[in-house]
């Protein structure tokens, strides 16, 4: 497959994902718009996020810090977190196990 076939899908205001599911994982390439905010939440899912490209502030059990290109944040289960985009973003999310609401 090539990304330029999959299909975008707007999960939340302002996050427009491409979504790879495999048996026991699910990758998204994200293109954030500018101030668009995930509010704090938690899941089973372990996760792993990367910024491609821009400015995002992530939140990771209360500690807030800004991200820029090549950073990369792990995010263990079950831990509270959120983000928003100080710019246009280009980010990369890794979940395990598959994020089946994603489909």
């Amino acid at each position: 497959m090539n990304l330029s076939e999959i299909k975008s899908k707007e999960i939340m205001p302002g996050y427009h994902g491409k979504l790879v599911h495999g048996e026991r994982m699910s990758w998204v390439f994200w293109d954030v718009e500018p101030n668009a905010e995930v509010p704090e939440h938690q899941h089973d899912h372990e996760q792993i996020m990367h910024v491609v490209e821009g400015t995002f502030e992530f939140t990771l059990n209360g500690e807030k810090g800004t991200y820029t290109a090549g950073d990369v944040v792990v995010i263990p289960s079950n831990a509270p977190h959120s983000g928003r985009a100080v710019t246009s973003c280009k980010l990369m999310d890794i979940f395990s196990p598959v994020r089946e609401e994603y489909r």
